[in-house]
Formats: structure tokens, sequence, C-alpha cells
């Protein structure tokens, strides 16, 4: 592009700064021009804190502004398809956060609407533009393991408050939803391929909302590979994520492949 991205922001999330705001520091290609919430007082608050350069009356007015190329959508997972959809329409690109919608007859709805305009959608899983993920891509594919026969991935996060989001049903609360698709995506994106669910047990917590699950995946092919996914919203496990990869020659683990540029081993 001859100018810079020019990015509306729907919500004042807690998630926006390190998600966004933070990155685009520094980064003359980016602009964030505009941030829009159900509490203007809040709006102005985030915008005054992060430099954003106007405030707008609310979620449909970032979408129309004419200067906004891009929406960023950092709210409650239940509210993403409507924003998402409605950005789409408006011919905005869209960086959405994870997970993207609760289910696959979303993804697919979500998907031709952003096919229709012409846009780019986005889930922000960011953690696979990061050198290490490449590094890790670029082992399997070198056979620094021999053939892939196995891979997990687990992901803990343990200091959740209760009634946070997270853990409510009503905004798409819950383990997997929360933490575990970022285990999923990570099998997915590493074989390049779409795995079997052979078994999944989830424990519940508040109701309706799983606080822990795991699950045994099988990847096509005659030698394809199992998997394991495994993440946790309780309280007294430990803080952790971590991806490991078994081969016919040798095993590869990382330690923090979700947030690398906080620190990571390999």
């Amino acid at each position: 592009m001859s100018r810079p991205l020019r990015f509306g922001i729907l919500g004042a999330a807690r998630i926006t700064p390190a998600a966004l705001v933070y990155p685009a520091e520094g980064r003359p290609d980016v602009r964030l021009v505009v941030v829009g919430a159900r509490d203007r007082t809040r709006a102005e608050a985030f915008a005054a804190e992060h430099r954003i350069e106007r405030v707008a009356d609310d979620y449909r007015a970032v979408i129309e502004d004419p200067e906004v190329d891009a929406v960023y959508v950092p709210l409650p997972a239940t509210a993403h398809l409507p924003w998402a959809r409605a950005a789409l329409e408006a011919d905005k690109h869209v960086l959405c956060e994870k997970p993207l919608v609760a289910n696959a007859e979303q993804a697919r709805e979500l998907m031709a609407v952003a096919e229709a305009s012409g846009r780019v959608l986005m889930e922000a899983f960011h953690y696979r533009y990061h050198p290490l993920f490449a590094r890790v891509q670029a082992l399997l594919a070198a056979g620094a393991v021999g053939r892939v026969t196995h891979l997990a991935a687990h992901f803990a996060v343990p200091h959740v408050p209760p009634g946070d989001i997270r853990l409510t049903l009503e905004t798409g609360g819950g383990a997997l939803m929360d933490l575990g698709c970022y285990c999923v995506h990570m099998l997915r994106h590493l074989t390049g391929a779409e795995p079997a669910v052979e078994s999944a047990r989830a424990e519940l917590g508040p109701p309706e909302v799983d606080v822990a699950l795991e699950g045994s995946l099988r990847f096509p092919g005659p030698e394809g590979p199992t998997g394991h996914v495994s993440c946790s919203l309780r309280p007294d496990d430990a803080l952790a994520a971590r991806l490991e990869i078994e081969g016919t020659d040798g095993r590869l683990t990382v330690q923090n492949p979700v947030a690398p540029q906080i620190g990571h081993e390999l």
C-alpha cells in the first residue's frame, strides 16, 4: 500500500494494547485512527492512554468510518460473528481475536462473507509469525525428528477470576475456546491436515463451561500421526504452555510456543 493501513478498534478490551497497540508502535505502515466502545467515556480514556487518534460514538461508527481500512475485533467471543460480519460487509478487512466464532457453521458463514467482500479475514493467532514457529517448521521439514508420529500441545492459565468472561457460557468462555484453540490450531498448522477426534473429555466447573479439557486426535494417512491437546483454567494447575513433537528419530519440545516474544525454549 502507498499509505499506512488504518485500523479502527471495537471496544477498550484488556487484550488490545498487547495485541495491537504495542506492535503498531514505531511502524510507519500502521495507524490506529479510531476506537469506539459501548461507553464513550471508556473509549476516550483508552484513546488518551494509547494515543489513538480519534474516538467514535459506538462500534457501528467505527465500522462505517471512511478513514478505516481494517477493523480489530477484541470483543467477547459471542460478539465476534455479528461485528466481524458487519465490518466485512462495510468493505473493511478484519483482524478478529480468537476464537473466531463458536462453531464450524459460523466459520463457514463468516468465510463466505469475507470471500464475497474480497476483504481479508484473519484470526489473531500471532505466534505463527514469530521466528520460533518458522524454526520449528524448518526443523520438521528437514527431518530433524524423522517421520512425525505424535504431536501434543498443552496450555494452562490458572489466574482467571470468578465471573471473568473466559468462564462464562454467555460470552463463549471455557478452556477449549479460550486456550485449547491454540493447541488445536498449532497441531493443524504444523501437519497441514484436519484431524479426526478419537476421544475427548471435559471437566465442567461453572455451569456448562469446561474448566479443563483433553482430546485425542488422529491425522489422516496410512502413517498419519496421532495428536493430543489439553487445556486448563483450573486455579490449582500451573501456568504452562508447551508443544511436543515425537518422530521416528527424535523429539522436539518447545516451552511457551504461545507467546514466545516474552521468552521461550526449543
